[in-house]
C-alpha cells in the first residue's frame, strides 16, 4: 500500500487542521496510507517576539517547503494565512479546504466577566497577536488600548499565564478557542 507523507507544523492548531485534511483524504482514497510528519518552523521557535516585528517572510513555511524540495514529504498542510503572497517556483496550492468558523472570540479576564468591549473602562488593555484584529477593533473601540501578545501563548502552556495580569481580555480566532478544548 502506498504511503503519502504529509508535512505539517507541530503546533496544536496545525495538527488539528492536518488531522482533518488526512481524514478527508483517507475517506476519498481508502487504498492509501498517510503518515503525518510534524516539524518545528522558525516561527514556532520564536516565542518572545511579536511576529510582525520580525519582518521575515515564510516564518511558518520555510522548513516545510525545504522538506518538499528534498522529497522528505509528499504534500504539506498550511493555514492559508501563513503562505507567502507569491509561492516559490515549482510550488502550487493543491486544494483549499472548507474554512472553519472565521469569527473572533473575546476571552475576558475573570474580573471583567459580564463586560463587553463597549463597556470596558477607558484605556483598558486588550491583547491580541493579530495586527488585523487590533487595527479593526481600534477603529470601533477608540477608548481601548490594543497591545500585542506573543502568539506563542496559544500553543505553549508555560506562556499562557504571563500576559494575564496586564490585559482585560484577549481576542483570538473562534476556531482556535474551540481547539484549546480539544476534539468534541
Amino acid at each position: 500500500m502506498r504511503v503519502i507523507r504529509v508535512g505539517t507544523r507541530k503546533s496544536q492548531l496545525a495538527r488539528i487542521q492536518t488531522d482533518s485534511v488526512v481524514a478527508t483524504l483517507k475517506a476519498s482514497y481508502p487504498g492509501l496510507q498517510f503518515e503525518i510528519i510534524a516539524m518545528s518552523t522558525t516561527g514556532d521557535k520564536i516565542l518572545d517576539t511579536a511576529l510582525s516585528k520580525i519582518g521575515e517572510k515564510s516564518l511558518f513555511t520555510k522548513e516545510l517547503e525545504h522538506a518538499l524540495e528534498k522529497n522528505e514529504v509528499d504534500l504539506v498542510v498550511h493555514s492559508l494565512k501563513d503562505l507567502p503572497t507569491v509561492l516559490p517556483p515549482g510550488f502550487t496550492i493543491g486544494a483549499i479546504c472548507k474554512r472553519e468558523n472565521p469569527h473572533d472570540a473575546v476571552v475576558f479576564h475573570p474580573k471583567f466577566v459580564g463586560k463587553t468591549l463597549e463597556t470596558l473602562p477607558e484605556k483598558s488593555v486588550v491583547g491580541t497577536s493579530s495586527l488585523r484584529r487590533a487595527a479593526q477593533l481600534q477603529r470601533k473601540f477608540p477608548h481601548l488600548e490594543f497591545r500585542s501578545i506573543p502568539w506563542a501563548w496559544k500553543s505553549e502552556p508555560r506562556t499562557r499565564t504571563s500576559w494575564i495580569w496586564w490585559v482585560c481580555c484577549t481576542i483570538l480566532r473562534l476556531c482556535f478557542a474551540a481547539s484549546l478544548k480539544g476534539p468534541s
